[in-house]
């Protein structure tokens, strides 16, 4: 889930539809509001965040500090309708990991993000799991070396398997992570359904099926 902070609605509007089109849970926050649920939230909201993004906001420099005080290690853009060389040096030396001109393409605010990511955690560009690799630059997997077109749905919750592999993730998890933790109109047994889905289509591929499912415990991938 991206979070989009700017004074004017329309932009947290336009940039929340354009991220979505490209299979990305977002949510929108004016500044004050965004700074009350930052302060109240508890740490295992931020896990669904992947990444927070700034425009016009008068509170700036407080949002950066309470960013980096509660979910430092999340990538931290902003966005920044009339850039200087002041202003990004300004902004950089606050803790920033990237300024973007607006407007930007959500592809490139995508890549951008995954660029940082890897970074600050080393994170490779694809990983292979027995028979299978996922990618996470938007690309759809390969099982037994032939691409396996999904939908973003299910692609999602796949790379979010995979950037996970070894640990078992709930129901709850994943779907914080694929609609966000502010949706409220879409059911969380909409999961159990994708996965479904999912499964059968790498079982169909593949031969066995690499997605294990406890009751109450949740999903973790595997090699066969």
């Amino acid at each position: 889930m991206y979070l989009i902070v700017d004074e004017q609605r329309l932009v947290t509007e336009g940039y929340a539809s354009g991220l979505e089109r490209e299979g990305v849970a977002t949510s929108g926050f004016a500044p004050d509001d965004f700074l009350d649920w930052m302060e109240a939230a508890h740490d295992a909201d931020f896990e669904a965040v992947e990444a927070i993004l700034i425009g016009e906001c008068v509170s700036l420099q407080q949002a950066l500090q309470v960013v980096r005080r509660r979910c430092q290690k999340k990538p931290l853009i902003i966005l920044d309708s009339a850039p200087s060389l002041d202003h990004t040096l300004k902004w950089f030396a606050a803790g920033v990991d990237d300024v973007l001109r607006k407007p930007v393409h959500p592809q490139e605010i995508l890549a951008r993000v995954n660029a940082i990511r890897r970074r600050s955690s080393s994170q490779p560009m694809e990983i292979s799991i027995g028979d299978l690799t996922v990618f996470f630059d938007g690309r759809d997997p390969e099982a037994k070396g032939e691409p396996l077109a999904l939908p973003r749905r299910e692609r999602r919750i796949l790379e979010y398997l995979a950037r996970n592999n070894g640990r078992r993730l709930t129901k709850t998890q994943i779907y914080n992570f694929v609609y966000g933790i502010f949706e409220s109109e879409v059911d969380e047994n909409v999961i159990e359904s994708h996965i479904s889905k999912l499964r059968k289509k790498l079982r169909s591929r593949m031969g066995y099926d690499p997605i294990d499912s406890k009751r109450y415990l949740g999903y973790i991938i595997s090699p066969n």
